[in-house]
């Protein structure tokens, strides 16, 4: 196993214990470390030894949620795709939906609480810290994109 190759399974691996689903992370890794431009569908499942279902699925959902993109290639006539150019701040812009979720879910929880009890004070706590990432969130990202148009 190449260099490269095993520094692309400990990121699949530390993926994986955070949370990722195994072969989603494979396919992630496989990505970020592929000397080519765009791969197909068929290439990852050879290079991970995966079955073309569990492949699909990773596409899939790392499509989903903005990391890859369909990537033209002329004259094949296989499915390319590409890690994004601005794949991580569009997976973050994505996490606005979900951060206020958690915010409206703390809001009807305080709601639910009795008043000055624990639970209150915690799902508060909880309320302020994804009112303030929502907050910011959006500029730190449009800072980032300026820096890196510099």
């Amino acid at each position: 196993m190449s260099g490269s190759s095993e520094v692309a399974e400990r990121l699949a691996l530390a993926l994986n214990q955070n949370g990722m689903q195994r072969m989603i992370a494979r396919v992630l890794a496989a990505f970020l470390f592929s000397e080519r431009e765009s791969v197909t569908a068929a290439e990852l499942g050879e290079q991970l030894g995966a079955s073309a279902g569990s492949i699909s699925g990773a596409i899939t959902m790392l499509r989903t949620v903005g990391l890859i993109e369909p990537a033209p290639v002329p004259g094949s006539r296989r499915a390319h795709f590409r890690m994004r150019d601005d794949a991580w701040a569009t997976m973050m812009s994505s996490q606005n939906e979900m951060i206020q979720v958690m915010q409206e879910i703390a809001e009807a929880g305080i709601a639910s609480a009795p008043p000055d009890s624990p639970a209150a004070r915690r799902l508060e706590r909880m309320r302020d810290f994804y009112a303030y990432l929502f907050a910011e969130l959006p500029a730190l990202i449009d800072r980032w994109k300026e820096e890196q148009d510099t």
